[in-house]
């Protein structure tokens, strides 16, 4: 099974917020991902080596020219975020699940997208 997070997934999961764990599978994110969770301005050393830890544990996707026109394609007919066209199209390109709690991603139909169920 192959999966990619999105970036709230990934704060979610490093927050311990996750009401169920993670499967068993090959977890994958963007390059986008990857520079949103280490780009936060008030981004403190501990948490950054948190971060880091975690990308040394999943496969980091970079751009390709697949994605970016695939990206192009999403963002046109879902009116998406440039980062979520990104993300979205990494994961149709590894014809992977996509885990967000993204509400807009939620809806769209070229590939499986699964919610996280968070603790209270």
């Amino acid at each position: 099974m192959s999966i990619v997070l999105d970036t709230n997934a990934v704060l979610y999961f490093l927050a311990g917020r996750l009401a169920e764990p993670l499967p068993e599978a090959d977890f994958y994110v963007s390059v986008i991902t990857e520079i949103e969770l280490l780009s936060y301005p008030l981004l403190k050393m501990e948490d950054e080596t948190e971060i880091r830890s975690f990308l040394n544990d999943v496969t980091i996707i970079d751009l390709t020219e697949t994605i970016k026109q695939s990206a192009i394609t999403l963002r046109r007919q879902y009116r998406l975020k440039l980062p979520d066209a990104l993300i979205v199209a990494t994961a149709h390109d590894l014809n992977a699940e996509l885990f967000t709690n993204d509400i807009k991603l939620l809806n769209i139909s070229e590939l499986s997208i699964k919610s996280l169920p968070l603790r209270a």
